[in-house]
This record gives C-alpha cells, sequence and structure tokens, in this order.
C-alpha cells in the first residue's frame, strides 16, 4: 500500500495534473458560489473533454472539480443565506445570521479552514479504514439505511430551538414535496394534477432558493439596509481561522461523522452535515444555535467535506456511486479503462491512492483561494441593499431557470418565495423543509426494499433497534436534560441578580 500511495501521489504533482486540477478547481469553486447550479452540471459538460485523457489525468481533473463544491458553498450559505447545495444546508442556520451581525468574514474563515481540515481528516480515515469499514458495509441492509436517514431528518428537533413541532411539521412538507412526480416503483403520476411539468418532480434548487433567497432579499428591500448591520469588514477572518483550532475536537468529531457517514451508499452529505450539527447542538454548553454560533459553522462544514473521502472510496471499492456527480465520474473512469470493484483495491490500487491524494491537495488549494478571496467578496455584504438585491434576484432567477429551463420553474419559484416570505414572517424554521427533500426519496425506497425484502421482521432487526435508540435520545432525552440545565442556569441567574 505504501508503494501504491507514493506512486499515485508521485503522478498526481506532476505539472501538468496539477494545472489540470487548478482548472477543475476554478471552475468548480465558480460553480459552487453561484447559488443553486451545482456541481453536476460542469461534470456533464466536462465529460466529453475527460474521457480522452489518461486515467490520472481524468481523476486530477475531475474528483478535484467535484471535492471543492462544499467548500466554494460555504461563501453563499454565509453571504447570503441561499444554500450553495444541498450539503451547505446546515451551514446557514448559523452562518448567515453571523453575517447580519457584521461576522461573515469570521464565518467564512472557519468554515473554509475545518472544509479543508475535514476534507483531508476525511481522505486519511478512510485510506486507514477500508479493511474495518467494508465488512461493516456490508453487514448492513435496507433496514439500516432506512433508520440513518430518518436519524438525519430527526435532527429537526434540535434546529428548531423551542418549536420541535413546527420542525417536524415543516420536515414532514418537505417529505410531501418530495412525492410530488412518478412513483419510483410504478411509473405512476402522484400529485401532479395532470400537469407533465411535473411528472420529473420538483428540483431541490427551486424550493432553496424560494424559501431562503427571495425572502431575504425582500427582507433586505424592506428594511432597506445592507445584509451585514456593521459596515466594516474587520480582521474577522483571522479570528475566524483560529476558531476552528480552538474547536478542534469539535471538528474531529464532525470529520468523523462525515466520514463514516460518506462511506455508506446513497446517504450522503446533508445527512453527515445535519447529523455533525445536530451533534455539536446536543453537546456543547453555553450555545445559541440557530443565533449565529460559530460550531454551528465549524461542525456540518467539517462533515460536508470529510464525506467525500468516503463517498470515493465506496465507489471506487464497490462500483456504488453515492451522488448524481459520482456515478458521472464513474462513467469516465470506465471509459479511460478503470474498473471500479476488487480491481481497484489490488492491481489498480495506485489509482485509488491517486484519487485520496487528489482529494486532499483539491481541498488545500481551493481553502487557500477562497481565504485569498473571502474578504473582497466578503465585501458584498455591507453594500447598500440597492446593490446588493438586483444581484441576488438575477442568480436565484437564473439558478432557478437551470432547474429544467422551462418557464415553469419560475413560477414555482415564485410560489415557494411567498411560501418562505411568510415562514420567516411567522417564525416557522425553514431547513427541515430542505431536509425532507432531500431525505425522502432515500427513506421512501429503502422502506420500500425493507418491507419487500423483510415484511415486518426488519423491525427487530439489531441494526435497527440501536439506531432506533439512538433517534430517541437525540429527539427527546437531550433536548429534554437540556431544557432542564437551562431551567437551573436561569434560575441560578435569578437569584444571583437579586
Amino acid at each position: 500500500m505504501w508503494e501504491a500511495s507514493l506512486e499515485g501521489f508521485l503522478h498526481v504533482i506532476q505539472p501538468n495534473l496539477l494545472a489540470l486540477m487548478l482548472i477543475g478547481i476554478s471552475l468548480g469553486t465558480i460553480v459552487a458560489i453561484l447559488p443553486g447550479i451545482g456541481s453536476t452540471a460542469l461534470i456533464a459538460m466536462s465529460l466529453p473533454f475527460a474521457m480522452t485523457m489518461n486515467p490520472y489525468a481524468a481523476i486530477a481533473f475531475l474528483v478535484s472539480m467535484d471535492c471543492i463544491s462544499g467548500t466554494g458553498s460555504t461563501i453563499t450559505s454565509v453571504l447570503t443565506g441561499i444554500p450553495g447545495g444541498s450539503s451547505s444546508l446546515a451551514t446557514v442556520v448559523d452562518g448567515f445570521p453571523m453575517t447580519k451581525r457584521g461576522e461573515g468574514a469570521r464565518a467564512i474563515g472557519a468554515g473554509l479552514t475545518v472544509s479543508a481540515l475535514g476534507g483531508i481528516f476525511g481522505a486519511i480515515v478512510l485510506t486507514f479504514s477500508i479493511p474495518i469499514l467494508r465488512p461493516l458495509v456490508l453487514a448492513l441492509g435496507s433496514p439500516e439505511y432506512f433508520m440513518l436517514a430518518l436519524w438525519g431528518i430527526s435532527m429537526v428537533g434540535v434546529l428548531s430551538g423551542k418549536s420541535p413541532f413546527k420542525g417536524l411539521a415543516a420536515g414532514c412538507f418537505g417529505v410531501l414535496i418530495m412525492m410530488i412526480g412518478l412513483d419510483p416503483k410504478s411509473g405512476v403520476p402522484r400529485y401532479v394534477f395532470g400537469e407533465p411539468y411535473l411528472w420529473d418532480g420538483i428540483k431541490l434548487v427551486l424550493v432553496a432558493l424560494g424559501i431562503y433567497g427571495i425572502p431575504e432579499v425582500i427582507s433586505m428591500a424592506v428594511g432597506g439596509t445592507s445584509i451585514a448591520r456593521k459596515t466594516t469588514y474587520g480582521s474577522g477572518l483571522m479570528e475566524g481561522i483560529k476558531d476552528s483550532f480552538r474547536h478542534w475536537f469539535l471538528m474531529i468529531r464532525s470529520s468523523f461523522i462525515g466520514a463514516w457517514i460518506g462511506f455508506i451508499p446513497g446517504i450522503g452529505g446533508p445527512v453527515a452535515a445535519w447529523i455533525a450539527y445536530g451533534h455539536a447542538a446536543q453537546t456543547s454548553k453555553n450555545g445559541k444555535f440557530g443565533q449565529g454560533d460559530i460550531r454551528g459553522v465549524i461542525a456540518p462544514e467539517s462533515a460536508n467535506n470529510s464525506v467525500e473521502g468516503g463517498a470515493y472510496i465506496t465507489a471506487l471499492a464497490f462500483g456504488i456511486p453515492g451522488s448524481t456527480a459520482t456515478a458521472l465520474i464513474l462513467i469516465v473512469f470506465l471509459a479511460v479503462g478503470l474498473q471500479p470493484g476488487p480491481t481497484m483495491l489490488t492491481t489498480q490500487i495506485n489509482y485509488v491512492f491517486a484519487v485520496i491524494w487528489t482529494l486532499v491537495i483539491a481541498n488545500v488549494i481551493a481553502a487557500s483561494l477562497c481565504l485569498a478571496l473571502a474578504k473582497p467578496i466578503s465585501k458584498m455584504a455591507f453594500y447598500p441593499f440597492h446593490y446588493v438585491v438586483p444581484i441576488i434576484v438575477v442568480l436565484c432567477f437564473v439558478g432557478a431557470f437551470t432547474a429544467n429551463n422551462a418557464f415553469e420553474d419560475l413560477i414555482l419559484l415564485l410560489i415557494f418565495s411567498v411560501i418562505g416570505y411568510f415562514m420567516r414572517q411567522l417564525g416557522w424554521p425553514r431547513p427541515p423543509i430542505l431536509l425532507g427533500i432531500v431525505l425522502g426519496p432515500i427513506m421512501e425506497k429503502y422502506l420500500w426494499l425493507s418491507s419487500a425484502r423483510y415484511g415486518f421482521d426488519w423491525l427487530v432487526r439489531p441494526g435497527v433497534l440501536l439506531l432506533f435508540a439512538l433517534i430517541i435520545v437525540t429527539v427527546i432525552l437531550v433536548p429534554a436534560w437540556q431544557k432542564r440545565i437551562d431551567a437551573k442556569q436561569e434560575a441560578l441567574l435569578r437569584r444571583t441578580e437579586e
């Protein structure tokens, strides 16, 4: 393995491959910063070029383009409150409130630093965990995958603060939105109201831009202010970098969560980010999560980048892609002569290490590039509203139109904008809706597979019972314990004041 690792490293650091990697990183970062577009479309457009490359070049170009999508989307999520991707949904919860306080640079500094460190940590953990995790993942079945997705969506109780019912209701609403379209099992249209446009379902980007992007723009325009209340950039970027090292143990724990979740096929970054966020909220003392706590940025950003290490090992070792982007990359790998599966772990293991080294180098370069550009980009948060609002509106409409390239995309954007605006005004949490849309298909697929294969017997599988116990602890016991501690602290504070 050491010889294969050295061979992969020596190939990856060749000047021509580093140049390809830099091109992939630059393109991936630009697309990630633009809200709602995502890396999948960019990878799809790059397939004809990548298929003509040698295996090492294809790895350097495509893997670097894909793995840094979570890094670039940090800037959009923090500054505008619009999730740059499904894995950045949790970052918005505390990142955007920090921007409103004038601490956007601090949030970006911390987010980008832990993104790079999380990506490196994920690659390292997965490198040495293949012999252990491979039999463990093979032992999991569809019931355990369903419970993992359910565990992810149960985090709405943590995210909703004092309104867990509203969070659960919003999450269920997201699952209902996900059900619009053709039934994946029978092909029968569901809730399409005779509209062929809805047969493909409602894309996440339309909902994300609608319930987050436009309502924030409306609020900004009505208030006649900039995004941030303060008008100076300050030295927050370096403070954010220091924060990432102050909370190093949280970063490691969250990265480990991301690496483990990423190794499980089909679960993905959103689950890892929310579980890491919920873990941070439940294990941190004196936290103000949801109001602009820096730990609420560090935890999900560490997890959503370490996910990539696990996801690529799963794709290469088992040939099972965890996302559309990974599936496209596997198509290129097959075209250039790579064979995901046992062959990749034996005679072609040097290419596996080339992927791992690309993950490490690309995360470092991408984070450095974004940190260098963070100051001029962050100044957008201090511009008057009449400069910022038109830019964000145009980006929202362009991002929405790219969903299906149809006029109906814009209509749905406006509908969800109205829903998002009233939810914002009435104090309803919006992240659970997006979480329901992301996890809904996973839950539906694995629930159907579990019922079809095991009947009701899957309910008593040991892994299912263990995960069910974790859900109970997450949703009921820990919040009750935290509420009791908060009540004691408030009572002690009142006695002190008296």
